[in-house]
Protein backbone atom coordinates (compact mmCIF):
# COMPACT_ATOMS: atom_id res chain seq x y z
CA UNK A 1 0.00 0.00 0.00
CA UNK A 2 2.74 2.43 0.97
CA UNK A 3 4.45 2.16 -2.39
CA UNK A 4 1.25 2.97 -4.29
CA UNK A 5 1.04 6.63 -3.26
CA UNK A 6 2.80 8.16 -6.27
CA UNK A 7 1.03 11.24 -7.60
CA UNK A 8 1.15 13.55 -10.60
CA UNK A 9 1.88 16.55 -8.37
CA UNK A 10 2.55 17.33 -4.71
CA UNK A 11 -1.12 17.68 -3.74
CA UNK A 12 -1.99 14.34 -5.32
CA UNK A 13 0.97 12.64 -3.63
CA UNK A 14 -0.11 13.95 -0.22
CA UNK A 15 -3.76 13.04 -0.83
CA UNK A 16 -2.69 9.51 -1.74
CA UNK A 17 -0.62 9.25 1.45
CA UNK A 18 -3.66 10.36 3.43
CA UNK A 19 -5.98 7.89 1.68
CA UNK A 20 -3.51 5.12 2.47
CA UNK A 21 -3.66 6.07 6.15
CA UNK A 22 -0.02 7.16 6.25
CA UNK A 23 -0.98 10.78 6.92
CA UNK A 24 -3.89 11.40 9.26
CA UNK A 25 -3.30 14.56 11.30
CA UNK A 26 -4.76 17.63 9.51
CA UNK A 27 -1.88 19.96 10.40
CA UNK A 28 0.65 17.39 9.17
CA UNK A 29 -1.25 17.00 5.90
CA UNK A 30 -1.22 20.79 5.54
CA UNK A 31 2.55 20.89 6.18
CA UNK A 32 3.22 18.26 3.52
CA UNK A 33 1.09 20.23 1.06
CA UNK A 34 2.92 23.47 1.85
CA UNK A 35 6.39 21.99 1.26
CA UNK A 36 6.64 20.80 -2.33
CA UNK A 37 8.99 17.82 -2.67
CA UNK A 38 10.12 18.98 -6.11
CA UNK A 39 12.43 21.54 -4.51
CA UNK A 40 14.39 18.79 -2.75
CA UNK A 41 15.14 16.22 -5.47
CA UNK A 42 17.63 16.66 -8.32
CA UNK A 43 15.18 15.56 -11.03
CA UNK A 44 11.55 16.62 -11.35
CA UNK A 45 10.65 13.11 -12.51
CA UNK A 46 11.47 11.85 -8.99
CA UNK A 47 9.51 14.51 -7.11
CA UNK A 48 6.17 12.75 -6.63
CA UNK A 49 7.20 9.10 -6.88
CA UNK A 50 6.72 7.21 -3.61
CA UNK A 51 10.23 5.85 -3.67
CA UNK A 52 13.68 6.90 -2.44
CA UNK A 53 15.59 9.16 -4.86
CA UNK A 54 19.35 9.46 -5.28
CA UNK A 55 20.86 12.82 -4.26
CA UNK A 56 24.68 12.76 -4.38
CA UNK A 57 27.72 11.18 -2.70
CA UNK A 58 25.82 7.94 -2.04
CA UNK A 59 22.99 9.72 -0.22
CA UNK A 60 19.27 9.41 -0.95
CA UNK A 61 16.09 11.18 0.06
CA UNK A 62 13.71 8.72 1.71
CA UNK A 63 10.43 7.69 0.13
CA UNK A 64 7.46 9.96 0.94
CA UNK A 65 5.69 7.19 2.88
CA UNK A 66 8.69 6.92 5.23
CA UNK A 67 8.73 10.68 5.81
CA UNK A 68 4.98 10.58 6.44
CA UNK A 69 5.41 7.84 9.03
CA UNK A 70 8.22 9.69 10.80
CA UNK A 71 6.39 13.01 11.01
CA UNK A 72 3.13 11.46 12.21
CA UNK A 73 5.11 9.65 14.92
CA UNK A 74 6.76 12.89 16.09
CA UNK A 75 3.74 15.17 15.60
CA UNK A 76 2.65 15.38 19.27
CA UNK A 77 5.98 17.09 20.00
CA UNK A 78 6.12 19.25 16.85
CA UNK A 79 4.19 22.20 18.22
CA UNK A 80 4.68 25.94 17.58
CA UNK A 81 7.74 27.07 19.52
CA UNK A 82 9.33 23.60 19.63
CA UNK A 83 13.03 23.00 18.92
CA UNK A 84 13.80 20.22 16.43
CA UNK A 85 17.01 18.42 15.41
CA UNK A 86 17.22 16.46 12.13
CA UNK A 87 20.33 14.24 12.02
CA UNK A 88 21.29 13.43 8.43
CA UNK A 89 19.22 16.26 6.98
CA UNK A 90 20.21 15.54 3.37
CA UNK A 91 18.61 17.87 0.84
CA UNK A 92 16.57 19.65 3.53
CA UNK A 93 13.08 18.32 2.80
CA UNK A 94 12.16 17.41 6.37
CA UNK A 95 13.63 20.70 7.58
CA UNK A 96 10.92 22.38 5.52
CA UNK A 97 8.22 20.13 7.00
CA UNK A 98 9.49 20.73 10.54
CA UNK A 99 9.55 24.48 9.85
CA UNK A 100 5.89 24.43 8.85
CA UNK A 101 4.92 22.53 12.00
CA UNK A 102 6.89 24.45 14.67
CA UNK A 103 6.16 27.95 13.35
CA UNK A 104 5.91 30.44 14.86
CA UNK A 105 8.70 30.56 17.41
CA UNK A 106 10.35 27.19 16.87
CA UNK A 107 13.91 26.39 15.84
CA UNK A 108 14.90 23.70 13.33
CA UNK A 109 18.49 22.45 13.14
CA UNK A 110 19.76 20.02 10.53
CA UNK A 111 23.07 18.16 10.80
CA UNK A 112 24.66 16.75 7.65
CA UNK A 113 28.28 15.55 7.25
CA UNK A 114 28.46 15.82 3.45
CA UNK A 115 29.37 19.44 2.57
CA UNK A 116 27.76 19.18 -0.89
CA UNK A 117 24.45 18.26 0.73
CA UNK A 118 24.70 21.10 3.25
CA UNK A 119 25.09 23.50 0.32
CA UNK A 120 22.26 21.79 -1.57
CA UNK A 121 19.93 22.00 1.44
CA UNK A 122 20.57 25.73 1.83
CA UNK A 123 19.83 26.28 -1.87
CA UNK A 124 16.69 24.12 -1.76
CA UNK A 125 15.30 25.88 1.31
CA UNK A 126 16.06 29.27 -0.25
CA UNK A 127 14.13 28.25 -3.37
CA UNK A 128 11.08 26.85 -1.57
CA UNK A 129 8.46 29.61 -1.12
CA UNK A 130 6.89 27.69 1.78
CA UNK A 131 10.06 28.08 3.84
CA UNK A 132 10.75 31.69 2.97
CA UNK A 133 9.33 34.28 5.26
CA UNK A 134 11.78 35.23 7.99
CA UNK A 135 10.20 38.27 9.65
CA UNK A 136 13.46 39.62 11.09
CA UNK A 137 17.03 39.23 9.85
CA UNK A 138 20.12 40.48 11.71
CA UNK A 139 23.45 40.49 9.88
CA UNK A 140 26.52 40.85 12.08
CA UNK A 141 29.13 41.61 9.39
CA UNK A 142 29.37 44.13 6.57
CA UNK A 143 28.33 43.17 3.06
CA UNK A 144 29.46 45.28 0.07
CA UNK A 145 25.84 45.28 -1.14
CA UNK A 146 22.47 43.93 -0.07
CA UNK A 147 22.54 40.14 -0.68
CA UNK A 148 19.59 39.16 -2.92
CA UNK A 149 19.36 35.76 -1.21
CA UNK A 150 18.69 37.42 2.16
CA UNK A 151 16.17 39.82 0.68
CA UNK A 152 14.29 36.92 -0.92
CA UNK A 153 14.00 35.22 2.48
CA UNK A 154 12.60 38.31 4.18
CA UNK A 155 8.88 38.01 4.84
CA UNK A 156 6.24 40.51 3.73
CA UNK A 157 6.10 42.40 6.04
CA UNK A 158 9.56 42.01 7.55
CA UNK A 159 12.70 43.94 8.52
CA UNK A 160 16.44 43.41 8.08
CA UNK A 161 19.22 45.09 10.09
CA UNK A 162 22.40 44.96 8.01
CA UNK A 163 25.73 46.84 7.78
CA UNK A 164 26.61 47.66 4.17
CA UNK A 165 29.82 48.94 2.62
CA UNK A 166 33.38 47.97 1.80
CA UNK A 167 35.81 46.98 4.55
CA UNK A 168 38.89 48.47 2.88
CA UNK A 169 40.98 51.27 4.42
CA UNK A 170 39.13 54.58 4.28
CA UNK A 171 35.93 52.99 2.98
CA UNK A 172 32.55 53.93 4.44
CA UNK A 173 30.09 51.57 6.08
CA UNK A 174 26.64 52.17 7.52
CA UNK A 175 23.87 50.17 9.16
CA UNK A 176 20.75 50.03 7.01
CA UNK A 177 17.20 49.17 7.97
CA UNK A 178 15.60 47.25 5.11
CA UNK A 179 11.80 46.97 5.30
CA UNK A 180 9.58 44.86 3.08
CA UNK A 181 5.88 45.76 3.22
CA UNK A 182 2.85 43.50 2.77
CA UNK A 183 2.97 44.05 -1.01
CA UNK A 184 6.63 43.05 -1.19
CA UNK A 185 7.89 46.61 -1.81
CA UNK A 186 11.30 47.28 -0.25
CA UNK A 187 12.39 50.47 1.53
CA UNK A 188 15.97 51.10 2.70
CA UNK A 189 16.78 53.54 5.50
CA UNK A 190 20.33 54.50 6.50
CA UNK A 191 20.62 54.48 10.30
CA UNK A 192 24.23 55.39 11.20
CA UNK A 193 27.87 54.90 10.24
CA UNK A 194 29.72 51.86 11.61
CA UNK A 195 32.86 49.78 11.21
CA UNK A 196 32.21 46.03 10.94
CA UNK A 197 34.31 43.06 9.89
CA UNK A 198 33.45 41.89 6.35
CA UNK A 199 30.81 39.29 5.59
CA UNK A 200 32.86 36.46 4.11
CA UNK A 201 33.04 32.74 3.39
CA UNK A 202 34.51 30.09 5.69
CA UNK A 203 37.30 29.45 3.17
CA UNK A 204 38.29 33.12 3.02
CA UNK A 205 38.13 33.62 6.77
CA UNK A 206 39.88 30.38 7.74
CA UNK A 207 41.97 29.11 4.77
CA UNK A 208 43.56 26.39 6.89
CA UNK A 209 40.32 25.18 8.42
CA UNK A 210 38.86 21.72 8.07
CA UNK A 211 36.50 20.69 5.30
CA UNK A 212 33.82 18.96 7.32
CA UNK A 213 30.08 19.18 6.95
CA UNK A 214 27.88 21.59 8.79
CA UNK A 215 24.48 22.54 9.92
CA UNK A 216 21.37 24.08 8.49
CA UNK A 217 19.51 26.10 11.08
CA UNK A 218 16.52 28.36 11.01
CA UNK A 219 14.03 29.94 13.35
CA UNK A 220 10.42 29.42 12.46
Amino acid sequence: MAWQCTGANNTELVDNLARAGLLSTPRVIDAFKQVDRRYYVPHLSDAYVDSPAYLTHGATISAPHMHANAIENLEPFLQPGSNVLDVGSGSGYLLGIFHALVSPGGTVLGIEHIPALVKQAHENLDADPAVRGVVAIHVGAASPSLPPSLLSQLASPGRMFIPLGSSGPGEQQAVWQVDKDARGDVTRTRLYGVRYVPLTSREAQDPGGGGGGGGVEGEA
